[in-house]
């Protein structure tokens, strides 16, 4: 496993700031969220910005995943909206554009992957088996636009939304049934809904490209860091070690950007502490992945 850290940590920092301090903790991976502080992609001028950026994470040897859960980058009034779930076309052109734009960024920066979510199953769009089809057909049409670029699709479960379990994400994938479309866990993600994370994980790790690394407690959608939440997060570790997870860990605590160089150190310490060594930092073949038969999308592990 590599492991890495989301830039939504990190909201208060220049981009390149970021990059340098995660890259001196040690960490080896980027979760990059594209947002209206970070690397624009909805404005125009991106494409030289991730220039830059791809050879600042070159520099530092860091394998890069784009994440798009940016929240008001598409409406400041809306939290996560538009989404693939409404019911109007060209508000779901709105976000079916920007995860075209954020693939053409992965392109750009050389990761082998995005990772989106459903949105919100909100009455106004709808019955929720018309929204389950909806979502559907979107993520085949993303999935053949990601496979175009030789990407591969980690769909998260995500509190709240449609698909919200491991077992709605399993469904989703095997309903779109496309070999670029896999999922994305959220390690605290399962703790919230009340999920077993050892049966979960072994159920899902085959068809998991991304993870999402944090400590949460039951019923509070809340990511916290290491040890305060109720995760036995050693053994969550041991696990995917154990089922040779080769993809990116990455940190993502979007609610301690206030302090985020203290955070983020705090839990590579928590790493190092508890003897799991750092990964690969080769970049791989996305192109070879398969969500029924992953292969390597970033080299062997460490």
């Amino acid at each position: 496993m590599i492991l890495g850290y989301n830039t939504n940590g990190f909201s208060h920092h220049r981009l390149v700031d970021a990059i340098r301090i995660l890259a001196g903790l040690g960490y080896r991976a980027l979760a990059l969220t594209p947002d209206v502080h970070h690397l624009d992609v909805t404005q125009p001028g991106w494409e030289k910005e991730a220039k830059t950026i791809g050879k600042i994470l070159d520099d530092h040897g860091m394998v890069r995943v784009i994440e798009t859960g940016a929240r008001f980058i598409l409406d400041p009034n809306r939290k996560h909206r538009p989404t693939l779930l409404e019911e109007d076309k060209q508000s779901r052109q709105i976000r079916r554009d920007y995860l075209i734009r954020s693939m053409d960024l992965a392109t750009q920066l050389g990761s082998p992957l995005i990772s989106f979510w459903a949105g919100k199953a909100l009455s106004e769009n709808g019955p929720r088996e018309k929204l389950r089809d909806r979502l559907v057909e979107e993520c085949f049409l993303l999935a053949n636009e990601a496979a175009t670029r030789g990407l591969r699709i980690g769909f998260e479960p995500e509190p709240g939304m449609l698909v919200e379990t491991t077992s709605e994400g399993l469904d989703l994938v095997a309903r779109v049934g496309h070999p670029a479309f896999c999922l994305t866990i959220d390690i605290g993600h399962l703790q919230c809904m009340g999920e077993n994370i050892k049966e979960n994980l072994d159920l899902a790790l085959s068809k998991t490209i991304n993870i999402h690394f944090e400590d949460m407690r039951r019923g509070v959608h809340d990511h916290l860091p290491p040890g305060e939440g109720e995760i036995d997060l050693v053994a969550v570790m041991n696990q995917m070690l154990e089922k040779k997870f080769d993809g990116p860990v990455c940190v993502e605590l979007s609610r301690h950007s206030h302090d985020a160089v203290a955070t983020a150190t705090g839990t590579m310490n928590w790493f190092k502490g508890n003897g799991f060594a750092l990964a690969s930092d080769g970049h791989g073949d996305g192109g070879k992945v398969d969500c029924g038969n992953r292969g390597s999308l970033f080299g062997k592990n460490a």
